[in-house]
C-alpha cells in the first residue's frame, strides 16, 4: 500500500520528514516509501521548513501530506510533523534517506517481538568510502550501548511513548537527547537488518574530522543545554 492510498484515519505508520531546500534528495527518499512492499497502512508526512526551491511540489506529487514548517529547527519540524501523523508508530525520516522496501514489514515485526518502544536499524551509507567509518560506528557502536541512539535519519517509535515523553527536546543533537530520553523510560533497540541508506553527503563537504567535529560541538551545546 503506498502512502497515498492510506487516509491516515487507520494509517499503522506515519513517516515525518523535515525538508528544508531538499529538492535533489526528497525525491529519492519518497519515492522508496512509495515502493514499500507491506500490507500495513501508512502515510507521509513532510514538514517544509521554509524551502525555496520545490520541495513542497514534490512532495505533493509523491501523495505526502505537506506541513509548513516555517523557519523551524529539526525536532520543532519533527514535533509538528508527529502533531498531524495519525498512525500508532512514527517513523522518522531524513529528506537524504531512502528505506528498503521491507523497512514497515521488517520494522514492525521487530519491535513487536522484542517488546520495544522504538528502535532503529542497521543502515548503510552512501558516498565516500570514509562515510564507511561513520556507517560502522551507526551499526556497530550506537546500537551496542545500554542506551542505542536511534539516529534521528531512522527513528522508529511507538505514538505513545513520544507523547509522553513531550516529543523531540529542541536541543542541539535532538536525537541523541531524545534516545536517552527513551531509554530511560522504555526498551529500545537496533534491528539487525540493513533497512536504509542515507547520504554521506555531509561527509563529502565536511571530511570525516569535519564531520565528527560538527556532531561534537553539537554534542557539547546539548550537554549544556540539559544540565
Amino acid at each position: 500500500m503506498t502512502s497515498d492510498e492510506s487516509d491516515g484515519d487507520d494509517a499503522d505508520v506515519s513517516f515525518v520528514i523535515p525538508a528544508r531546500n531538499e529538492a535533489d534528495y526528497l525525491r529519492g527518499a519518497l519515492a522508496s516509501l512509495t515502493a514499500l512492499d507491506t500490507d500495513y497502512a501508512y502515510e507521509t508526512i513532510v514538514v517544509d521548513r521554509d524551502s525555496s526551491d520545490e520541495t513542497g511540489e514534490i512532495a505533493r506529487e509523491y501523495g505526502a501530506t505537506v506541513v509548513q514548517g516555517g523557519d523551524s529547527s529539526i525536532a520543532a519540524a519533527r514535533n509538528l510533523g508527529a502533531e498531524r501523523a495519525r498512525g500508532e508508530w512514527l517513523g522518522f525520516l531524513d529528506a537524504d534517506t531512502r528505506v528498503r522496501a521491507n523497512y514497515v514489514t521488517e520494522l514492525l515485526g521487530f519491535v513487536e517481538a522484542e517488546g520495544l518502544a522504538a528502535a532503529s536499524s542497521y543502515c548503510r551509507i552512501t558516498g565516500p568510502r570514509r562515510a564507511k567509518l561513520l556507517e560502522l560506528t551507526i551499526n556497530h557502536l550506537f546500537s551496542r550501548l545500554e542506551r542505542p541512539i536511534l539516529p534521528g535519519f531512522n527513528c522508529f517509535v511507538h505514538r505513545r511513548a513520544f507523547e509522553e515523553l513531550g516529543g523531540v527536546p529542541d536541543v542541539p543533537n535532538e536525537d541523541t537527547a531524545f534516545s536517552r530520553m527513551l531509554s530511560r523510560r522504555y526498551p529500545t533497540a537496533y534491528c539487525p537488518t540493513v533497512l536504509v541508506e542515507r547520504s554521506g553527503r555531509r561527509i563529502a563537504d565536511l571530511g570525516l574530522t569535519g564531520t565528527l567535529w560538527h556532531y561534537a560541538r553539537l554534542d557539547v551545546r546539548r550537554l549544556r543545554a540539559e544540565c
